[in-house]
């Protein structure tokens, strides 16, 4: 069992899975920088965030709904939950949906995320979550995501990986890949200098040479 203060943001998962040294840099380093992808996510999520609660028929849906998981040492907040009860009033059925900005992505993360806060459902409220649902704002249209056993696995290996690279406190060197044109950290991670087999002595070392070079220039 985790403590309350070690609970790490269970958005760190998508951030790991994209790259462990983005993951590092944004939540041990506290680095962040805005772009065009995470500007235009967080507006679509505060309109998602409008609305705390509704109700149709035996269906409650909430909003912006707080969650954690003492277990597996994670904390945030669902972008929805539906509540559904049976004619006794007994809760008998949880689905949360997660609202995306772009389209469906081909990797696995956004599957993750919803898995987590599931995980997190589960143990809050003692009912197993079977499905949840991803909505992409430009496609329109939700995926249903079955809260299985592969993707329950990979989630846990996961989230103990985040608190072992937590825990270690260090941020993994750069690994050069397609990611990083699309990453708003590219400018603070120095990919190119901060790569695999990079020494950072080295680096330091021909940026002072370059810039002594540059003074004694006429």
């Amino acid at each position: 069992m985790h403590s309350q203060d070690s609970l790490i943001p269970l958005s760190a998962l998508q951030h790991l899975l994209f790259c462990e040294r983005q993951c590092a840099l944004i939540h041990i380093e506290r680095v962040w920088e805005d772009n065009y992808f995470t500007i235009s996510g967080e507006l679509f999520h505060q309109r998602v965030d409008q609305v705390s609660r509704e109700k149709r028929g035996e269906k409650i849906q909430e909003f912006g709904l707080p969650i954690r998981s003492l277990k597996y040492g994670l904390i945030g907040k669902a972008d929805s939950v539906e509540f559904y009860r049976n004619k006794l009033g007994e809760l008998e059925g949880i689905i949360p949906v997660e609202y995306k900005r772009g389209k469906k992505k081909k990797g696995n993360c956004d599957r993750i995320q919803l898995c987590a806060q599931a995980l997190c459902l589960e143990e809050m409220l003692g009912l197993t979550v079977h499905k949840g649902y991803l909505f992409y704002g430009k496609d329109r249209k939700r995926e249903e995501v079955f809260i299985n056993e592969e993707l329950r696995d990979e989630t846990i290996w996961l989230s103990t990986r985040l608190h072992e690279m937590f825990k270690s406190g260090k941020t993994p060197k750069a690994v050069i890949s397609s990611k990083c044109k699309s990453c708003s950290l590219e400018a603070h991670c120095r990919p190119k200098s901060a790569g695999r087999g990079k020494s950072v002595k080295r680096y330091i070392s021909q940026m002072i040479k370059e810039n002594l070079s540059d003074e004694e220039t006429p």
